[in-house]
């Protein structure tokens, strides 16, 4: 009976009496409205009674309109595009920036200059990325790759790795084992 806080399984003056009864509370510890109320009960004595009716406000249809920022539009299309990133956030830097949120403050950026064409703003945006070092990895596919520009790139394609080389011609050289006899 005394653990429980709802009054209707007793008021708060008969718990505090019956815990006084059982040596929980000491004479001396109890509180200073118990002898006032033991002089003066009341005229009549508190009961709780359950109400029959449960009065609860009408369910309204209230609309809450759904928030979006621009941001998260962008936010939305580069995770479509790009999905999620494979690395862990750093939250021991004090000033980590997500890959996500690089895009988003690139694209602002570029958007408020104004000089690229809202529909490749998207692109340029990666690109812009891509040329400050951030790779990004489209979901299913390859990252964004820059243009080659310059002779030193397109010589560097051309030339081959020396083991490649030595693997194709092992390739084409028949063997004994494999010409009919």
């Amino acid at each position: 009976m005394a653990g429980s806080r709802l009054e209707k399984f007793g008021t708060v003056y008969t718990r505090v009496r019956d815990l006084m009864r059982s040596g929980v509370i000491k004479e001396s510890q109890k509180p200073l409205w118990f002898d006032v109320y033991t002089a003066f009960p009341p005229k009549r004595e508190p009961l709780y009674v359950k109400s029959s009716k449960r009065i609860w406000p009408q369910k309204r249809d209230d609309h809450v309109p759904e928030i979006f920022y621009k941001e998260d539009e962008i936010r939305a299309k580069f995770f479509k595009v790009y999905g999620i990133e494979s690395r862990p956030f750093d939250l021991s830097k004090t000033y980590f920036l997500s890959t996500c949120q690089r895009f988003v403050d690139k694209y602002s950026e570029l958007e408020s200059r104004g000089d690229v064409n809202p529909e490749n703003l998207f692109e340029e945006t990666a690109k812009a990325l891509l040329a400050a070092g951030v790779l990004l990895r489209r979901v299913g596919g390859t990252g964004v790759r820059a243009k080659r520009t310059g002779p030193v790139l397109d010589e560097a394609v051309e030339q081959k790795d020396p083991t490649e080389a030595s693997e194709e011609q092992e390739q084409s050289v028949p063997t004994e084992s494999s010409t009919p006899s």
